[in-house]
């Protein structure tokens, strides 16, 4: 049954990395092109930095090997460019859909475990740090270098979306100037204690497989 145990599992890593991406797919999406659209920014830098955490920190505990965290990120922007690619198909631009920068991030979790020499402690603590701070400036750098996305919404509205949603005249910055420092500070302090989540489901997975 140890082989069923582990297929099983790996299975899980898949299907994590594929809701990791479902549930950011909509990164590129919305953060523009909404009423709120630096809110939209902040959440959803929050909310990539902290699906990465959780199962790249995962996958790379499980296996012990600095660079799994990246090989996990990997899978979660070839589903994105999947999914962008089929925007494409449907006749939309193609920066429709902004791939978020997931690599370069994973990259500094997998620098983080193998420079500690694979502390878990200081990969959860440091490599989860690096990770919220740096997405939402990796982001606004990637958003910066295409196409209008204001224009790309009104030209481009995305037929699934109620009406309530539509993009209309963006308030930018009504409640504050800086979304880049605020996703990072949020970020920061949120990702850590996600990834030490990440890391407890490992050591829950090492138990149901004993």
């Amino acid at each position: 049954m140890v082989w069923l145990r582990r297929t099983t599992h790996y299975l899980f890593i898949v299907v994590v990395a594929v809701n990791s991406t479902l549930l950011t797919i909509n990164a590129g999406d919305y953060i523009f092109y909404t009423d709120w659209m630096w809110t939209s920014f902040v959440v959803f830098s929050i909310s990539q930095s902290t699906m990465l955490a959780v199962g790249a920190i995962y996958y790379m505990l499980f296996t012990g090997v600095p660079g799994t965290a990246t090989y996990y990120a990997t899978i979660m922007t070839i589903y994105t460019w999947v999914a962008k690619g089929a925007w494409f198909a449907l006749g939309y631009p193609y920066d429709f859909i902004v791939v978020p920068i997931w690599i370069p991030l994973a990259m500094l979790l997998d620098l983080t475990y193998w420079a500690t020499r694979r502390n878990k402690h200081a990969a959860i603590i440091i490599g989860g740090t690096l990770i919220g701070l740096s997405l939402p400036l990796f982001n606004m750098v990637n958003l910066l270098l295409i196409r209008d996305p204001l224009e790309v919404a009104f030209k481009y509205p995305r037929p699934t979306l109620p009406a309530y949603m539509t993009p209309i005249e963006p308030q930018v910055g009504k409640f504050y100037n800086s979304p880049v420092a605020l996703g990072a500070g949020a970020g920061a302090v949120l990702t850590v204690p996600i990834a030490a989540l990440g890391a407890k489901l490992n050591t829950w997975t090492y138990r149901w497989m004993a």
